[in-house]
């Protein structure tokens, strides 16, 4: 039940004007944490569908207008967001999301495969090993989280942490792109230090992210809306531009451009806003700090608001087992398969990534309100139907209907990525949704470490299964009953929807006690309450204030 007391008075802090963030030339608002949004603002979040559209209707008919609004709208959302939430954090979050994630990410995945084919010239089933232990850095991000959360430096938890992935990223980038020579086993290191940068900037934005869900849970849909445009932005840019780059530079020349990204995490550590707590800066006892986080989250997991929504979310990964190398070998397969060459696979991801994009609008423009359990219920039913065009694709079903191949898996690749985002959108702002205060980095880590174990079950469960049907590199005749077997485990995992939370996005999900901030000082000489700022820890009047860089 929502408090009744009245809400503290709005105060305003202008920044001092010499400073050079990024958000120096604006005014922010200090808003405590019961203070309602603003008309503006609460007109851009909370705004049905039919209502915009009623609107759009009364703008004008004409084709300009429809064009107009297409380039005003989405313009006014940032420009809300920038205000609501600060504009070096949706700065943090196009950097993380946009470029270290969505660019850097497929532009790595394309061009280590060159990289491994023709610079190291490893073996096929090698390469397969070491991809599984690109996802070591990504299991950890729950250490990463504790780090962020109870490891302060210098009185901030958020800013040292992206300039330590950036200058992991760029060391281990110039080491992989400068020495031709390089020992197998000292470029491997380096290709998982280039990833482990990724996942210590996603975890310390993601720490951001789940802070602000919880000051303000009406942009907690639109924030995740946010991430999803510019990480599928940045993939559509990175599948496109990887070939041309290895083309042009070579395999061991592309991957030097990986240290662009990792420069700007750098810049980004220094650039956004976090208020500096003097408490933290005073030698905090880490292991006692690290034992109330750890205990925190043990707390937490227990409640079932929380472990069983936890629960599907590992399970409904688990059991959509991966059959991407089967499909992948049939692909470009000349006898079995339709011999797709290395630019139209290209093309195809690219295209995907578009479609990424068309999934996230839609999710928030139209469904980004409605309760957990039926978005995530009608997303998964047609994550199970529409694995059938896999299946009718290796069938050769497309050919009977007169489909080319092309514009069939095109078709199928679009209808995929969409649904795929339906799907995982509203698990992620459930994930932030669970996150108690204090411990919300650390726990916000754990829950994406149990998203990476669904992960990478999926794909040793794939890979056994495409062993036990004896799907090979030339035998691809069993390969679709792995596919139907896929699309009927999707299905199944209907079942298990009941663990999901029949909430609104916006509803309190945990239990008070567990929204109380744990880590911050109770010694309040002043009485004041306590100030949800952006980016910013929880203080009270003995802090000495924001600080920028």
């Amino acid at each position: 039940m929502r408090s009744r007391h009245k809400s503290p008075p709005i105060r305003r802090r202008t920044l001092n004007p010499k400073s050079t963030s990024l958000a120096t030339s604006c005014e922010f608002v200090i808003i405590p944490n019961s203070a309602p949004m603003d008309s503006e603002t609460q007109d851009l979040v909370e705004k049905t569908p039919a209502a915009t559209k009623a609107e759009g209707l009364k703008c004008g008919d004409g084709g300009a207008g429809a064009l107009s609004r297409m380039v005003v709208e989405p313009a006014e959302w940032i420009r809300m967001l920038c205000r609501e939430l600060n504009g070096s954090f949706v700065f943090g979050v196009v950097v993380v999301y946009g470029l270290s994630q969505g660019f850097a990410s497929s532009f790595f995945r394309v061009v280590s495969d060159y990289y491994w084919k023709d610079v190291q010239r490893v073996q096929p089933s090698a390469v397969q090993f070491f991809i599984g232990l690109y996802y070591l850095p990504w299991i950890m991000k729950p250490v990463w989280g504790l780090l962020t959360d109870v490891v302060p430096v210098r009185g901030y938890r958020r800013r040292p942490y992206f300039i330590a992935a950036g200058v992991l990223g760029v060391a281990a980038t110039f080491v992989v792109a400068t020495f031709e020579r390089l020992a197998v086993a000292a470029a491997l290191l380096c290709l998982v230090g280039m990833m482990a940068g990724v996942a210590i900037a996603d975890v310390t934005i993601d720490a951001c992210i789940a802070r602000n869900s919880i000051e303000r849970p009406g942009l907690a849909a639109d924030m995740q809306s946010l991430c999803g445009f510019v990480s599928s932005a940045g993939a559509l840019v990175g599948f496109s531009t990887s070939g041309v780059f290895v083309h042009l530079l070579g395999a061991q020349g592309a991957l030097g451009l990986m240290a662009l990204p990792a420069t700007l995490l750098i810049i980004l550590g220094f650039v956004i806003y976090e208020h500096k707590n003097a408490h933290l800066s005073a030698k905090p006892k880490v292991w006692e700090t690290g034992k109330e986080a750890i205990g925190g989250m043990a707390r937490t997991i227990q409640f079932p608001t929380v472990w069983k929504p936890s629960l599907y979310m590992f399970l409904s990964l688990a059991l959509s087992i991966s059959t991407h190398e089967g499909q992948f070998y049939w692909y470009t397969d000349r006898r079995a398969g339709p011999a797709f060459s290395q630019e139209f696979v290209g093309m195809i991801y690219a295209i995907g990534a578009t479609a990424s994009m068309v999934g996230v609008l839609i999710y928030h423009k139209l469904l980004k309100h409605l309760p957990f359990r039926r978005l995530i219920f009608f997303a998964q039913l047609l994550y199970g139907v529409s694995g059938m065009l896999d299946l009718a694709f290796v069938l050769r079903w497309n050919l009977k209907l007169r489909l080319p191949d092309a514009a069939f898996v095109v078709l199928e690749e679009c209808v995929s990525r969409v649904i795929s985002r339906l799907r995982w959108m509203p698990m992620m702002v459930l994930s932030t949704r669970l996150c108690p205060r204090g411990i919300e980095g650390t726990f916000f880590a754990l829950l994406m470490c149990i998203d990476s174990l669904g992960t990478l079950t999926s794909k040793t469960a794939g890979g056994l299964l495409l062993h036990f049907f004896s799907v090979t590199r030339t035998d691809f005749r069993r390969l679709w009953l792995v596919l139907l077997l896929r699309n009927l485990l999707r299905i199944a995992t209907l079942g298990l929807i009941f663990l999901v939370p029949s909430a609104d996005p916006n509803d309190a999900l945990l239990p008070p006690e567990l929204m109380l901030p744990s880590d911050a000082p109770r010694h309040n000489s002043g009485g004041a309450e306590e100030e949800a700022l952006q980016l910013a820890e929880l203080t009270d009047d003995t802090d000495t204030g924001g600080e920028k860089v």
